[in-house]
């Protein structure tokens, strides 16, 4: 650009901005003061009004206040209505709960009381948060006897116990009981004597481990014990997976059985003469899963003292059992309550055998 050019253009923006320059000067020599009229800005409609004196702000601020004091009451009492509504639901609630759960176990109560009626009046009771287990003395006519009606409660409130805790040895009702603060115990399974030793007889199982393996049932003999329900599993198996599958935790042999759901099972002849009165053992349980022990008490075992197998049946059936199992018998036969031997052994003294079945407070 030519230097003609430039000066022309400088010119020109000199004229431009020059008003301005002017009118900048003069304000700043000059007294002037600018004022803004009212209304200039618009004022929020919640705002006090510009003509409101202190004392009527105030008053309209008191108002508010109360009218948010009296909202905040509102609020608060409905507030403590829903927590009075909520509580008392709470309780209604509760109570149908405890309703519903006394209305169920009624029928059990019930069943209870009925099963035991016809049993007689406990002389004996052992209560704890494990078990709860009935002694009776029952009027039998022909033989003493005895029943125990047991509860289980927990795991760990039954189990078998070889004697002395190993294979091969053996040891009387009561000794197992105080060897392993036991409050009660009954003989168990049959057995037989090897090398002056006492072995179980047939399929038994302590603690879910089977002791000496597994023998398919044959002839009479069944197995009975609990599995980890505390439901009593019993019968002829003629595999172990047939077995495994009730999931037994422990159990023993003997034989025969004596009552199936209720029924009366045929028993072999053998069983019926050999002896055919003798000392006698039987668990047993209840469609409530209760148990029902009986004892009966003979003198000898030459066949002349004691209950039969049949007459062990009718007192089964007639205190409403449901599967029963006849245990070793005869001299073997001991029941210990409380730490004292309440039957009468017919050997005069306690038979040492391999099996017990014991009970734990």
């Amino acid at each position: 650009m030519s230097e003609l050019a430039v000066r022309s253009l400088n010119r020109t923006l000199l004229y431009a901005v020059a008003p301005f320059a002017g009118l900048l000067v003069w304000l700043l020599l000059s007294n002037v003061s600018v004022t803004l009229l009212e209304g200039s800005f618009p004022r929020p409609a919640s705002d006090t009004s510009a003509s409101e004196t202190p004392a009527a702000a105030t008053e309209t601020t008191l108002a508010k206040l109360g009218q948010a004091e009296r909202i905040a009451k509102g609020t608060g009492t409905s507030l403590k209505k829903q927590i009075t509504l909520y509580n008392k639901t709470n309780a209604d609630m509760n109570a149908i709960a405890e309703l519903a759960a006394s209305q169920a176990a009624r029928p059990y109560a019930i069943y209870d009381k009925r099963i035991t009626g016809k049993l007689g009046t406990p002389s004996a009771t052992i209560q704890s948060d494990k078990l709860r287990a009935q002694l009776f003395y029952l009027g039998t006519s022909n033989f003493k006897s005895y029943a125990l009606k047991i509860k289980l409660k927990k795991d760990g409130a039954m189990k078998l116990a070889l004697g002395k805790d190993k294979q091969g040895g053996s040891e009387t009702t009561l000794a197992a009981v105080n060897r392993t603060d036991a409050v009660i115990g009954i003989n168990a399974g049959g057995f037989a004597d090897s090398g002056g030793k006492r072995y179980p007889l047939s399929t038994t199982i302590v603690d879910g481990e089977y002791v000496g393996g597994f023998e398919a049932s044959y002839k009479d003999l069944f197995f009975v014990g609990l599995n980890g329900s505390n439901r009593l599993v019993g019968g002829k198996f003629a595999s172990k997976e047939q077995l495994d599958a009730l999931q037994p935790q422990f159990g023993a042999s003997f034989v025969p059985v004596l009552l199936r759901n209720g029924r009366m099972a045929d028993i072999p002849s053998k069983w019926q003469s050999s002896p055919k009165r003798a000392p006698r053992t039987v668990i047993a349980n209840y469609k409530d899963d209760q148990l029902l022990i009986l004892v009966a008490d003979g003198y000898n075992e030459r066949g002349s003292s004691g209950a039969t197998l049949a007459e062990m049946q009718i007192l089964l059936q007639r205190f409403g059992a449901l599967d029963g199992y006849n245990l070793d018998g005869g001299g073997s036969t001991s029941l210990v309550f409380g730490g004292k031997v309440i039957n009468h052994p017919s050997d005069g003294q306690l038979r040492k055998v391999p099996t017990n079945f014991l009970f734990f407070k």
